[in-house]
């Protein structure tokens, strides 16, 4: 009988990941992952202290590469609107992929004590990558920050919507190119509460 491999704890942590994005953070469970990975909790516990500490490499392993592996492949696009579209697009595009299964399962489960503060991180680094894209627009500082959460919380209703109705979901290009100008465009002069009001009154 040939001898079982040598895992390693990334070996470990992509399967959680897996497991996560398809079945939340309660399928990572030791036993199921074992067999998974054809290995023993034995094997679990020559690289992890335990279930919390495996909770905790795979939630750093989908910050990496669901956020910071992104930014940086996305550093040769030109800042401002080209760089808008491209996360745009490629949100929406792999919105059926790993990464955005996992996110959906996250923010299920956001007050976890191990997944919130992770969270609170990813979120934050989201954000304020964004609202650079904004204020290289001409945007000023709190605009920025404003068209910074309304794209994330876009983003993060298009991966719902796709997710839990699906053909209710218009992802077309045309959408998003909609989606891209309504975030890019100066807002309209907001009139004063008394506007239309007659003076004294």
């Amino acid at each position: 009988m040939p001898s079982r491999k040598r895992l390693t704890a990334d070996d470990w942590t992509i399967a959680a990941l897996d497991a996560v994005a398809e079945g939340g953070l309660s399928a990572i469970a030791i036993e199921p992952l074992a067999v998974r990975l054809g290995s023993t909790k034995g094997s679990f516990y020559w690289h992890f202290s335990g279930r919390d500490a495996l909770i905790v490499a795979t939630l750093e392993l989908w910050e990496r590469l669901d956020t910071e592996e992104v930014i940086a492949e996305i550093a040769e696009v030109p800042v401002g609107v080209p760089r808008l579209r491209a996360l745009l697009f490629g949100a929406v595009e792999s919105r059926s992929e790993r990464g955005a299964r996992v996110e959906l399962a996250l923010q299920a489960s956001a007050q976890h004590p191990l997944v919130a503060p992770l969270l609170a991180r990813v979120t934050r680094r989201r954000l304020d990558y964004l609202a650079e894209q904004f204020t290289a627009i001409g945007f000023d500082a709190d605009e920025a920050r404003q068209r910074a959460q309304l794209a994330y919380t876009g983003y993060l209703g298009i991966a719902q919507l796709a997710h839990a109705t699906p053909a209710e979901a218009d992802l077309s290009p045309d959408y998003l190119e909609t989606m891209l100008d309504v975030l890019v465009s100066p807002a309209p002069r907001r009139q004063s509460a008394r506007t239309g009001h007659h003076e004294g009154n």
